[in-house]
């Protein structure tokens, strides 16, 4: 691979060479090479339920790179992945405001478990307040080195010395990184290089073009479906018939007898691979004779029931209780005692799973679409039977996410595939195979007691949650007396992490019964919440969403309803606002807009967090009005798009968004947070439009049948309303 020139290894991501690490460097040519310690403690794994390794076998501490080569091109090296967040230009803008460097000039190898640090994975909102902090001061000290380098060259005084546009200045003289690093390969430990206050970044802070944008958008970059390695042929797996079934009896005889199939049987993983997708398919209806066992399993009718009867030995999330619910109760003039329920999501990526798989002298590589690279690979290893250093995962800039793709199951079943088969292989999961086979959003139970006071201030406060998550369920109001807790109960289906994890339902649950309180105190919404609240940096963008709806300004029109909600998360602070219609007499709810106030600290790229306020907002109509996974005895029942309905540009209502830059505080994600606001504001609009209180996500679930009315003699939601 070292014909190819370095030109082209920047035009293209290294992903789609594989080259090995010391191939990769001498590409690279002489620089400065910066040795940073990453603390592992800063991040945590968000989600234990979705089978990703911990990895805490791996070491604490493990070196993130920055080569200065000798054309000037800075090559950053982290274990984040890009899945359609936008960190691979945050990031260069992070380096590029420390370095004082274009961003042109500053190129991310992400994800690749041979050539980029450990990282325990992109979830949780952790990018921007812990790697670009990190990368900052790599690229302030890769800044102070040049310094050094300059002031040895010039014998100058290195206080008098500048950097700018990726040139290091004195007295008239001016040289290029490249010129100060030619032929230099040094290791430095990173520590005590000056960062750049927000007040005074030039580079971060503002709406930098995507980096890949072209590439994007004409086709040139490559995911995981687009890779093609020599010799490769394709996979397919033979599915069960229900979730939990074992494998009876197969003959695989007839699929075997077809030229050119390989056909893999391992216990009950059944697969064959092919040189092309029609012999695949020849293969594998050879193979529908095969017979599986499997035992009664619940039905989505009975799901919420099922929850609250089957409780799991572990602890849950549990506060503890403050000052004493039954007293403040007994102290309250209105009292409200209600349950919510959430149903299971789906992810839906636009991207399903997918993976190549390649053997090589013992070694695996496998190139995959996944937000934990190196958990991927411990999963590898443990599945092969052979040490970590012999597995390496590669991943391609990936067709989103959504908390969903944190486990390895399609890699490791490439990676059979393709031992068998002597040849890499790919593996693309079909859209129902996406559907049926990955984790979904965990369902829940709420049940929620609330008390407030004469004047309307919060008395009491009671909160559980049922397995659907701890995340999001302290509340942020004032309360003297109050109980949270999160009881983790058995699964029906596969769970694990969804954007926003449990603080969705948490959110919802809230704020609805906070609506209720202000009903029963006859008090304007903002006010019992404005009077109900301290935390200022809440207040501030809920003020400043009411404010840009024209909150309390106008009434709404016939048939019309305003409804507004706020929360925190994972150091985010957002609040909506939303108006929706409800016709009549056949009910269909239309949102017709929606005001979104959001504030994460200092802003990075205001353009790139508008369109993740705005693309959670979006995200988040599915679940609040339409989105779930109807199943019934280990069968999904709804396994297309066809009749698993996601938002379309029909239902897209006018969105208005408020960004709130806060200079003065660190800078924290925004991937998730902004999707916790719609579903409440919404439900809280219906209300206030029909007098219907709906307590279950999704609200209305129409799927490709026309929604039921919300007059309040419709028996489906006279069902769903909880008293």
């Amino acid at each position: 691979m070292l014909e190819l020139e370095r030109y082209e290894l920047f035009a293209k991501p290294a992903y789609q060479f594989g080259l090995e690490r010391r191939d990769f460097f001498k590409l690279l040519g002489g620089g400065v090479v910066l040795l940073l310690a990453l603390d592992r403690g800063a991040a945590a794994q968000e989600s234990g339920r979705t089978g990703a390794r911990r990895g805490d076998e791996l070491p604490q501490n493990i070196g993130a790179w920055l080569h200065i080569g000798e054309d000037g091109i800075v090559t950053v090296f982290t274990g984040k992945t890009e899945v359609g967040q936008n960190i691979r230009t945050s990031l260069a803008q992070a380096v590029a405001e420390e370095l004082h460097t274009p961003v042109a000039s500053i190129k991310l190898v992400m994800a690749d478990t041979d050539l980029t640090p450990y990282d325990m994975g992109t979830f949780g909102s952790r990018t921007t307040p812990t790697m670009a902090p990190q990368l900052r001061k790599v690229a302030a000290a890769a800044r102070e080195t040049l310094i050094d380098l300059a002031a040895e060259k010039w014998k100058a005084d290195k206080t008098a010395i500048t950097v700018a546009d990726g040139r290091v200045k004195w007295s008239g003289q001016a040289a290029s990184f490249g010129e100060l690093t030619h032929g230099k390969e040094l290791m430095k430990t990173v520590d005590g290089a000056k960062l750049t206050p927000a007040s005074q970044w030039t580079v971060a802070g503002t709406s930098i073009p995507k980096t890949t944008a072209r590439d994007i958008v004409t086709g040139a970059h490559q995911y995981t479906s687009d890779i093609v390695r020599p010799k490769m042929l394709f996979g397919r797996v033979l599915r069960p018939s229900a979730f939990n079934a074992t494998l009876q009896s197969i003959d695989t005889k007839a699929a075997e007898a077809i030229p050119n199939a390989t056909v893999v049987r391992d216990g009950d993983f059944v697969g064959v691979a092919a040189p092309d997708q029609a012999t695949v398919a020849k293969a594998m209806e050879a193979l529908s004779t095969a017979t599986w066992k499997f035992d009664p399993q619940p039905a989505a009718k009975d799901l919420f029931a099922y929850l609250k009867s089957h409780p799991e030995e572990s602890r849950g999330r549990t506060s503890p209780e403050q000052g004493s619910v039954e007293q403040g109760l007994q102290s309250s003039k209105h009292v409200r005692d209600a349950t919510y329920t959430v149903a299971y999501i789906a992810h839906t990526p636009l991207e399903p799973r997918a993976a190549v798989a390649e053997w090589n002298q013992g070694k695996l590589t496998v190139w995959t679409g996944t937000q934990v690279p190196f958990g991927v690979r411990s999963e590898l290893a443990e599945a092969f039977g052979i040490p970590q250093n012999l597995v390496r995962v590669i991943v391609p800039d990936t067709g989103s996410g959504y908390g969903g793709k944190h486990t390895g199951e399609v890699g490791v079943e490439a990676a059979r595939l393709a031992k068998a088969a002597g040849r890499p292989v790919k593996l693309v999961w079909t859209r129902e195979e996406e559907f049926t086979w990955a984790y979904f959003r965990p369902a829940g139970v709420i049940d929620i007691r609330g008390g407030i006071l004469p004047d309307g201030r919060l008395a009491a406060w009671e909160f559980h949650n049922y397995n659907s998550g701890g995340s999001g369920i302290e509340t942020p109001y004032e309360v003297p007396n109050k109980r949270v807790e999160f009881h983790p109960t058995q699964s029906p289906l596969r769970q694990g992490s969804y954007r926003g994890l449990a603080a969705t339902a948490n959110h919802f649950a809230r704020e609805s019964h906070m609506d209720d309180l202000a009903a029963a105190a006859a008090m304007d919404p903002l006010e019992f919440r404005l009077q109900n609240l301290k935390n200022e940096r809440l207040r501030a963008v809920l003020q400043a969403a009411a404010e840009k709806f024209g909150w309390g300004k106008e009434k709404p029109a016939a048939n019309h309803g305003f409804g507004l909600a706020c929360g925190v998360e994972k150091g985010g602070y957002v609040a909506c606002c939303a108006e929706v219609s409800v016709s009549q007499p056949e009910g269909k709810v239309k949102i017709e807009r929606v005001v979104t106030a959001f504030e994460c600290g200092a802003i990075v790229n205001p353009e790139h967090l508008k369109n993740q306020v705005e693309g959670g907002v979006v995200m988040g109509i599915g679940g609040a009005l339409f989105e779930a996974i109807d199943f019934d005895n280990g069968r999904i029942l709804n396994p297309h798009l066809a009749n698993y309905r996601v938002p379309r540009f029909s239902d897209m209502p006018r969105l208005e968004t408020v960004l709130v830059d806060r200079k003065d505080l660190p800078s924290a994600g925004a991937g998730e947070t902004p999707i916790v606001g719609l579903a409440p504001a919404v439900g809280n609009a219906i209300f206030q439009a029909t007098s219907v209180r709906i307590r279950s996500l999704p609200m209305i679930p129409n799927n490709v049948r026309q929604a039921s009315g919300l007059s309040l003699t419709s028996r489906r939601l006279a069902q769903r309303q909880t008293t």
